[in-house]
Order: C-alpha cells, then structure tokens, then sequence
C-alpha cells in the first residue's frame, strides 16, 4: 500500500517495574490507515506497549504521540479518537446488545444506532441477546463494534481470533478488513502467523522488550529466504485450513 503519514510515533519507551525492565526502549511508528501488527511470545512487552499508548498504563520513560498529539499533554483528547476491545469482564451480564450499546454510546456522549452497529458486525439478528448467550465468533464481533463506538481514528485489537473456529476466524478476517478500508487504522496483536500475514500491511516482532523486527510479512519471509532458509516440508498452494473451509463452506455456525 502506499505509505500514509504516521499516526502514531513510539520513540524511546521504557517501561520498568522496580528493577525489571519489561519494554526497553522501543521505537515504531504506525501509517495511518494501515493494518499493523505487533507480535511476540507472551510477556514479550507487546500488551504493555499497547496498553501505554491507549493510555492505561504509565510509561517510565519515552515519547509517544497520537495523531499529532503527545500522549503527555493530552491523553484525554486521545481517549476520544481511540477504540479498544473489550475483554469479556467488561460487559453487564445482565444487559442484551442494544442496551451495552447504548450504555456504552452514552459513556462516549455519542448517539449510536444500535441496529446500524449490529449490522456492520452482522449481529442485528442477535440485537436482544445477552452477552452471556452469544458464541465465540458473535461475542468477538460484538467487542469489535463496541470499539467502533466513539467512530474512533484507531482500534486495537488484542488477539481477536483466539479460540474461534475457522469460519468465524476467516468471517473476523472480513470484518477487519472492512473496518480498515472506511479508513480506520486498525493494531492488532496475534499469535497466529497465518493471520499476521494475511491481514497486516507490517509488523513489528517484539521479544524481550525488544524490536527485533520490522517490515511488511512478505519482507520479512523474503529477509529469511535470502538467508538460505528451506522448509523442511514441501511449500504447498493450500493448506489444512483452506481444505476445511472449501468442504465445509465459509458461511458461520452459530447457535
């Protein structure tokens, strides 16, 4: 894709707590109205990283600023041109789609239509059900559309396939997409390779607290190749996953 100027610049964060160093400091920008992925093993630093330039942890040391703004001086102007998924605590058990919308639309001081939300996630069918009562695949699309609330510049998705069969992944994978081409830029962490280079126009690879790399996916295959690296297995034109879904089709079952 063409590059876009960046809309959000990281440069120099550190984040330590007491003697550990947990990001040691890092730099990356984000283009705006790219998909960019921020990938590692677990406790590499990437959910701390994240979670400081959605500004819910307090970084030690660094700069960062979102869409021309620093992440110091006005974290609550950012705040508002931000989306960012939910985890399943962060919804009243008790309440069925249409009002957690409208109880979050409320928190942003917006005014949302339910049933347009529910339709961008093909949920409309599932506007009076509890959370509670909605499979995997339909409880991700929902916490999405929750981040699209506010009409946010930015979401950041943390892991939003984890669990899913391979439609409702392959239907998440649409939803993305469609998101980033309205013009939104979309951060989503994974642990699912195939998703990162699918989806993503770059990566960064954090390990360690450390940026070990950075590029689109097919650079950085294409950095590895020209290391003389082979598979040990045949490279073959589908794999295990495309024969599932072209058998089974990519349409959803839900309960």
């Amino acid at each position: 894709m063409e590059q876009a100027s960046p809309i959000i610049q990281v440069k120099n964060l550190v984040k330590r707590y007491g003697n550990f160093e947990a990001v040691k400091g890092i730099s990356f920008e984000v283009h705006a109205g790219e998909i960019f992925g921020l990938l590692g093993p677990n406790g590499a630093g990437k959910s701390t990283t994240l979670e400081i330039i959605e500004t819910l942890r307090e970084k030690t040391e660094g700069k960062i600023m979102v869409d021309g703004m620093d992440l110091d001086n006005y974290p609550n102007e950012i705040k508002k041109i931000i989306g960012v998924q939910l985890q399943t605590s962060g919804y009243y058990p008790g309440l069925n789609l249409t009002q957690l919308i409208d109880l979050f639309a409320g928190l942003y001081n917006r005014k949302v239509d339910p049933g347009t939300l529910l339709d961008s996630v093909n949920l409309r069918d599932k506007a009076k059900a509890l959370y509670k009562q909605l499979s995997g695949g339909q409880k991700q699309r929902f916490s999405i559309a929750t981040t699209l609330i506010n009409q946010p510049k930015i979401i950041f998705l943390d892991e939003p396939t984890t669990g899913l069969d391979p439609q409702a992944r392959r239907n998440l994978w649409d939803l993305v997409l469609d998101i980033r081409s309205k013009g939104t830029t979309v951060i989503i962490t994974t642990h699912y390779m195939d998703e990162a280079e699918f989806l993503c126009d770059r990566v960064a690879i954090i390990d360690s607290g450390k940026i070990i790399a950075l590029n689109t996916p097919n650079g950085l295959i294409d950095q590895l190749v020209s290391t003389g690296f082979e598979r040990e297995r045949e490279v073959k034109k589908a794999n295990l996953e495309d024969v599932f879904i072209h058998m089974t089709g990519k349409h959803l079952r839900e309960a």
